[in-house]
């Protein structure tokens, strides 16, 4: 086999060494220069770089090399050993911490099997304990539920309800309240009662972690606690909209709305009459926009406070 033939389909995007050459690919052809090295013994095709000209096309690009990592790295996994931690928790899609964070790629094994030791992985040994993994995109994941629970030592209060909300939406189910709370129940709590805070706040319905963020922003700062993902309906039943946040009380719904720009006219001008449905219904409209919260968060705060004031809403006494 020539340095530039096609590798057989059945390889995927990476494969041993030694299936090669048990099938007869010369070791010429693995040395070709559209294959990379991820790990010992371990082929993978080529790839392109990623755009980090910003926070979050670094943040995205990071995300992408790591699941690049997940895929190359793979076929070096030996029994019983799976990805866990951080890891797990991106293979099922669940958000990360925002830039600048950094994370890793988390192999683990339960004792008595020995600690996974490639330089590419973070490598642990968990406690003796039946194991409760699964199989998704082809590659064995820790459990979501317990896989949360491994990142309480790392990830900050907020960025742990995110997750939460994440796998617990009645859409994905890949976890449930009650099922983290058994975990923290089952093995402990830990840096100062973190995770049972965390679950605390977690409101299953909750679309994105940029809501989540918001969410936990305006309690932070005091505002009445609003309903997640609202359908606003009209008298006679019509759906209008989906709120983000809604103050049922006081008629004001909360947008998080990330983009710099729309994407096309076509978009922008649903989005126009959307909004203008959505205030013909007696609501008042806060658009909370990427620069209200980064890097001034009392921004987004301001513009809600305003709004729940104006609609009758007033801030507590302030205790003795």
């Amino acid at each position: 086999m020539n340095r530039r033939e096609p590798l057989p389909s059945s390889f995927g995007t990476s494969f041993l060494v030694r299936d090669a050459r048990v099938a007869g690919i010369a070791r010429s052809r693995l040395r070709a220069d559209d294959l990379r090295m991820p790990t010992h013994g371990v082929r993978s095709p080529a790839r392109d770089g990623h755009d980090r000209s910003s926070p979050v096309r670094h943040h995205d690009a990071r995300r992408a090399e790591l699941l690049g990592i997940v895929q190359d790295t793979a076929p070096a996994l030996r029994p019983p050993q799976f990805f866990s931690h951080e890891t797990a928790l991106a293979i099922v899609g669940s958000p990360l911490p925002m830039w600048p964070y950094t994370p890793s790629v988390h192999v683990s094994a339960h004792r008595p099997a020995g600690m996974p030791r490639r330089r590419e992985w973070v490598g642990h040994r968990l406690q003796a304990r039946p194991a409760a993994v699964r199989i998704f995109d082809g590659v064995p994941v820790e459990s979501p539920v317990r896989a949360w629970r491994q990142v309480g030592r790392s990830w900050s209060l907020v960025d742990l309800v995110a997750a939460a909300d994440f796998l617990v939406h009645p859409r994905r189910r890949l976890a449930t309240v009650e099922e983290l709370a058994a975990e923290i129940g089952a093995l402990g709590d830990m840096r100062d009662r973190l995770l049972a805070r965390a679950l605390g706040l977690v409101r299953p319905g909750a679309e994105s972690p940029e809501e989540t963020s918001l969410r936990l922003l305006l309690g932070r700062a005091g505002l009445p606690e609003a309903s997640v993902n609202f359908t606003l309906r009209t008298p006679s039943d019509r759906f209008v909209a989906r709120l983000d946040l809604a103050y049922l009380a006081y008629r004001v719904a909360v947008e998080y709305d990330g983009r710099v720009h729309a994407e096309n006219a076509e978009q922008f001008r649903r989005d126009a009459d959307r909004w203008e449905a959505i205030r013909a219904e007696g609501w008042h409209l806060v658009r909370i926009l990427s620069h209200h919260v980064r890097p001034n968060p009392e921004v987004a705060v301001r513009r809600v406070r305003i709004a729940l004031q104006e609609a009758g809403w007033s801030p507590p006494p302030p205790r003795p």
